[in-house]
């Protein structure tokens, strides 16, 4: 089975040997546990021309939980396939189906729906619009209203004894249903892992957490298999449709019983009759034919995807004769797909996964294959079969933004809005009368006190500073506005900034680092602030000073630090900061003596520090290099919120360019070695820094610590040893042990390990990051749930469902464009929770 999953999800195109046997088609062995087949509204039973017998309404009213009135419609005479459509079930208010589940896993969902209408129907049934819901958690259907007969096919994992369907009918808005199916499938039509569509190579796992709607099932070169011809009830529909355009295509076909399985496969996952019939490459007249067969499809860009191509060799005479490209969206899914060596024979069932996510879609949406531009092979390219599955979105639907909870995948309602522009639009008549007031009741020496930013506007006129002076040649004593204008945040005085921190008393610093001292400040209106003061010694200087004024006045994202202000006057060069409540990551590991951080905590605060680091790699026109990614640039909100800060040694990367030629800065320990050697700073220097970050967190030490044994004093060569001998769990924080789901442990030192790889072309993304540190953290969730028993009724029947792909919050705060056109406005981004002021910016020693 190993092999197989190999097989079927490897990235690259492997020979393989010779001893994976096939097998001859087999017929359906499974027979499904649960088979509930209902025919609502129905007075008798149904039996199906494929032999599927469906109950009546009264046999199976023990399934249904209903106090509204009892409502049937019905019409014989009505031009439909098949009967169960000729009768439903009208609710008028909430109606719960519930299933007992005899075996948890995976099942199919089948809701069928037809409007009757008939002489004596008192309902529109086409005009209504009603919700379905399953288990309490996953939205089915939101808003829904059947026009024509259709059949919607759900995919879900149930991890209770129990399943409900929840139909929301009310009396102006009736619901309705003409058949439901719940039905047992085997736990291999859903494997664990899928491909990425983006980036290439990437694996994508936890595929069975997840819930899915059949969107498209194509029988590709074939005719329509109907669900009696099918292996487990499926409807695989023709291609003919969606072929575009037709004459680029031609199908082959043979017969079922030449199909073959490898070992391990099964016609489960697609009966031999799809395997037996594709579509080839056209007769296109030409020498050398060079294009791609296409179909086109529309999809809902607000969710993920799974695309699951099926391939058989039907085409060739001999082995080693077709090599061809897969395409998905546009972008090459497999490349130089060789069936030959997956399969070791002609005519053997093969079928790839695709994971694609949802700024990946675009409409309309293509899938091709095309042949291999090499001088090898024959000018062909086949596909057999096709599924298109929708995965739930972030809020737990397979239909519309809003989840089961009525929480938008989209962000807050329309009511959310008004409220906020409403409370935004008082807000700034309310400011403007405090403004007029403080006018009015300003201090008769506020100019010569230079604080004129301190009691009104964000801005400042007073003595030239190193900015003004260096950039504007006017001269003027005012010419120090000229600095506020360029986006750099609030101009605070000296002398408020004197007051703030009691005359830069000792007592108020609360970190020390190479750049000056930070202390705790309280500003006029009584916020508390971090105020970093540089030291006109040090050798960082204007230069860094500089860079992080720069750098943070452009940036606004939830985990990095925000900059309140600055202070250049008199050649000071003073930044002040949200105060961070809890200070740097590192003091809450080990040397502090404060509480034990929880496996969870920290999962939580590495996922906040890659977010951050994420949105500096990905979110702004260019590139940002942190350069310094420590413990001690790490710093925690009273929430425990991580947000990255010290940006003294930032780097920004061009458009285009792989790297920055630049000297070497960093910290001893977490400094990329291949950086070191070549001079040239990537964003994965970022990521080996924070792999040692990951290992920081898991054993409680330091990076670099010279009081230990030799082969000990490297944390990130010691751990690796570790790891690679399968004993890293015994070198962890021993506050952790028996604390940590081993299997979160193991996935949290994968990504540790990839982050450390000698060469930063081998080590993930920070989005790659991202999202390893999240599934680490749902396998912990995962393990406690397991651990506190089964579900209890108010839980969730179904298995874990929150978002595939991590939540990551990498949206630049605004255009290139509009940061171009007026860089002072800076519009922060919210977290629902809003943006909590820094903490403590403690123990900024380093760089």
């Amino acid at each position: 089975m190993s092999i197989l999953l190999f097989l079927l999800f490897s990235g690259t195109i492997t020979t393989v040997s010779a001893f994976i046997a096939t097998a001859p088609a087999k017929s359906d062995s499974f027979t499904p546990p649960d088979n509930y087949l209902i025919d609502c509204g129905s007075s008798s039973q149904t039996t199906l021309p494929d032999r599927r017998i469906f109950s009546s309404d009264s046999t199976s009213s023990q399934y249904l939980q209903y106090k509204g009135r009892e409502i049937s419609v019905a019409d014989q005479s009505a031009n439909v396939p098949l009967p169960i459509y000729k009768s439903a079930k009208v609710f008028d208010a909430e109606a719960t189906y519930s299933f007992r589940v005899t075996k948890t896993g995976w099942h199919w969902v089948r809701l069928h729906f037809f409007p009757i209408i008939g002489t004596n129907n008192e309902f529109k049934l086409q005009e209504t619009k009603f919700t379905v819901v399953a288990a309490d958690a996953l939205v089915l259907l939101h808003r829904y209203t059947p026009k024509e007969l259709e059949m919607h096919e759900y995919l879900m994992n149930v991890t209770s004894e129990r399943l409900d369907l929840r139909f929301c009918g009310k009396k102006e808005s009736p619901a309705f249903v003409n058949a439901i199916e719940v039905v047992s499938t085997p736990d291999m039509v859903i494997t664990d892992t899928s491909d990425a569509l983006f980036p290439v190579g990437k694996k994508i796992h936890g595929m069975t957490r997840y819930s899915y709607r059949k969107i498209y099932r194509l029988n590709v070169g074939g005719p329509t298999i109907t669900p009696g011809n099918d292996t487990l009830g499926r409807t695989w529909n023709s291609d003919e449709k969606f072929l575009k355009p037709p004459s680029a295509a031609k199908n082959i076909s043979l017969a079922p019983n030449v199909i073959t399985y490898l070992e391990g496969g099964s016609p489960l996952i697609a009966p031999p009759t799809v395997y037996a019939s594709a579509m080839e490459m056209g007769t296109s007249n030409t020498i050398a034919p060079n294009f791609n067969v296409t179909w086109q499809f529309d999809l809902d860009k607000s969710y993920p995807y799974l695309i699951r191509l099926h391939f058989a060799d039907i085409v060739s005479k001999t082995l080693n004769e077709l090599y061809f490209n897969v395409y998905v969206g546009g972008k090459i899914a497999v490349s130089a797909l060789d069936l030959s060596s997956i399969t070791n024979g002609l005519a053997v069932a093969y079928y790839h996964d695709v994971f694609v996510e949802p700024p990946m879609i675009s409409n309309p949406f293509f899938i091709q294959v095309g042949p291999l531009n090499e001088p090898m092979g024959t000018k062909n390219a086949i596909l057999n079969g096709l599924e298109i599955l929708r995965i739930n979105n972030s809020v737990n639907s397979l239909d519309g933004e809003f989840g089961a909870d009525g929480r938008s995948a989209t962000g807050p309602g329309r009511g959310t809005v008004a409220a906020v522009g409403f409370a935004m639009m008082f807000g700034a008549f309310a400011g403007l009368g405090a403004m007029a007031v403080k006018w009015q009741k300003r201090p008769q020496d506020w100019q010569k006190k230079n604080s004129f930013s301190s009691w009104l506007l964000p801005v400042h006129a007073g003595d030239a500073s190193f900015l003004s002076s260096s950039k504007n040649s006017l001269g003027s004593k005012k010419s120090a506005f000229y600095s506020s204008t360029q986006g750099l945040g609030r101009y605070l005085s000296f002398a408020e900034l004197q007051d703030a921190t009691k005359n830069w008393d000792s007592k108020s610093v609360i970190g020390i680092g190479g750049f000056g001292n930070v202390y705790l400040g309280i500003l006029e209106d009584g916020t508390k602030v971090a105020v970093k003061r540089g030291n006109p010694q040090s050798e960082q200087g204007i230069n860094e000073f500089q860079t992080e004024l720069q750098m943070l006045s452009k940036l606004r994202h939830r985990h990095l630090v925000s900059l309140i202000g600055y202070c250049d006057e008199n050649a000071e060069m003073i930044l002040v900061y949200e105060f961070m409540e809890h200070g740097p990551l590192r003091d809450h590991l080990y040397g502090k003596g404060l509480p034990v951080v929880s496996w969870k905590q920290r999962l939580e605060i590495c996922i906040g520090a890659a977010r951050g680091l994420h949105y500096l790699h990905t979110g702004s026109a260019t590139a940002i290099i942190h350069r310094d990614v420590k413990t001690t640039n790490i710093l925690l909100d009273e929430n425990f919120t991580a947000k990255m800060a010290d940006f003294g040694l930032s780097k920004d990367v061009g458009m285009g360019e792989a790297h920055v030629s630049t000297a070497v800065k960093g910290s001893f320990g977490y400094l990329d070695p291949e950086y070191f050697r070549k001079q040239q700073l990537t964003d994965k220097s970022d990521v080996y820094s924070f792999g040692v970050v990951l290992l920081e967190v898991l054993c409680a030490r330091s990076a670099i610590d010279p009081s230990l044994p030799r082969e000990q004093v490297n944390l990130a060569e010691w751990a690796m040893q570790w790891k690679r001998k399968g004993l890293l769990d015994k070198i962890i924080d021993p506050n952790l042990v028996g604390k940590i789901n081993p299997e979160s442990m193991n996935k949290f030192a994968e990504a540790a390990e990839k982050c450390l790889a000698e060469y930063g072309v081998d080590r993930p993304t920070m989005g790659d990051v991202l999202w390893n540190l999240e599934y680490a953290l749902q396998l912990q969730d995962q393990g406690k749930a397991e651990e506190g028993g089964g579900s209890s009724g108010g839980g969730s029947a179904l298995a874990n469902a929150a978002p595939l792909a991590p939540a990551v919050d990498n949206r630049p705060v605004m255009t290139p464009a509009q940061a171009s056109q007026n860089p002072a406005e800076v519009q922060v981004i919210e977290d629902h929770s809003g943006t909590a002021m820094f903490e403590q910016y403690a123990n900024l020693n380093g760089r």
